[in-house]
């Protein structure tokens, strides 16, 4: 099932930051995953609570979540990221993970959103996703 990612010039570069500004799908089934968050299935951190490892667990959260429905990471097309404070300036950590994730040919259509808090204090992400999946 084709998927096209579209970035016209007349708007800035997303893809330099990890994410496209269009994505268009023809068939497949609509999967809408609910936030994903840095903690384990155990509600643990693991070894680090920092907002970079929150990130990258999150978006392995993502995968994880998809592999449940037969989809993975490439079936994804558009993000909600949820950033708790002033961590939604801290662009570098959010693009570099996006970056280091995604296919540079396979970016989903991404928002950025800024909050004041979510579900658990020590929370500092949490990523919603749609994918489409064969």
């Amino acid at each position: 099932m084709p998927k096209t990612y579209v970035n016209p010039p007349t708007l800035f570069n997303s893809r330099q930051y990890g994410f496209s500004q269009i994505v268009t799908s023809l068939g497949g089934t609509t999967v809408y995953l609910s936030g994903q968050v840095g903690w384990d299935a155990e509600e643990s951190f693991g070894e680090s609570r920092d907002f970079a490892a929150q990130m990258r667990r999150a978006l392995e959260n993502v995968e994880a979540a998809l592999a449940a429905v037969g989809g993975t990471r490439d079936d994804v097309v558009a993000l909600r990221i949820y950033l708790v404070g002033e961590h939604i300036y801290d662009t570098r950590t959010v693009r570099e993970a996006l970056l280091a994730f995604f296919d540079p040919e396979r970016q989903p259509a991404t928002t950025w959103l800024g909050v004041t808090a979510l579900a658990s204090r020590d929370l500092l992400v949490e990523i919603e996703a749609t994918a489409v999946v064969e």
